[in-house]
């Protein structure tokens, strides 16, 4: 999303001064669907559930447990020293409009027929318009499942639900404390914040992994972003 302070564009994924009566001005999105602004020292609110963030549809959190409206007043801290770091572009993300879903099959994988473990990691899904931080609900090959009912259990972050629709459910950082619908395996945490990125109509591929891969895949992530780390401007 393009950037701007005082009508004078400035880059993303960098920090920025502002002083009172700056005007910080965020447009459309150019790639992605998701853009965050991050405050040094974070808003001086009362925490609930030991966080600021809002959850609307709980109505819990942040001002009144509401949306933002015209005229509100997010209060902070007044910061005077801080270090302008920045992420270089090489290291900066790119959007797309098409994702491969690494999947780490789960305990119910079994529960699902080889033909429609065929189909689900051979089909392309497209991003409906139903999808939001509590979850990505995708469109496209139906997936039957042979559990016809089960007992709700405790829903881990990226794990791809099955309804009776067969439309597939990953589920993101708001969802559901516990569920009662088979679930074929979870996201690659890495892939499901790509995911969140995807606007509707975009394409998406399911491909298994084993917990090894994803161990794996997620030390190098981890290593990568320590041997490259924020640059920091002259002061």
């Amino acid at each position: 999303m393009p950037l701007s302070i005082n009508n004078e564009e400035r880059a993303l994924w960098e920090v920025h001064p502002v002083a009172a009566g700056d005007i910080i001005d965020i447009g459309f999105a150019r790639s992605g669907c998701r853009s965050y602004l991050g405050v040094a020292e974070g808003f001086t609110i009362e925490p609930s559930f030991g966080s600021t963030a809002t959850v609307v549809r709980e109505n819990i959190g942040g001002l009144r447990g509401e949306s933002l409206h015209a005229g509100d007043q997010l209060p902070c801290a007044t910061v005077t020293m801080r270090k302008r770091y920045y992420l270089p572009e090489m290291d900066q993300p790119r959007y797309q409009h098409t994702l491969t879903v690494r999947v780490i099959p789960g305990y119910q994988q079994r529960q699902f027929s080889r033909t429609e473990q065929r189909r689900f990691f051979g089909s392309t899904y497209r991003v409906s318009k139903r999808c939001d931080r509590m979850g990505y609900r995708l469109d496209g090959p139906a997936i039957k499942c042979e559990i016809e009912g089960m007992l709700s259990e405790g829903i881990c972050y990226g794990a791809i639900q099955l309804p009776p629709d067969g439309q597939p459910i990953v589920l993101l950082n708001d969802r559901q404390t516990i569920g009662g619908y088979p679930k074929i395996g979870a996201a690659l945490s890495l892939d499901a914040a790509r995911l969140t990125q995807l606007t509707p109509g975009s394409s998406v591929h399911f491909a298994p992994i084993s917990l090894h891969t994803a161990h794996r895949a997620l030390h190098l992530a981890q290593r990568f972003a320590l041997n490259r780390p924020l640059q920091e401007r002259p002061a």
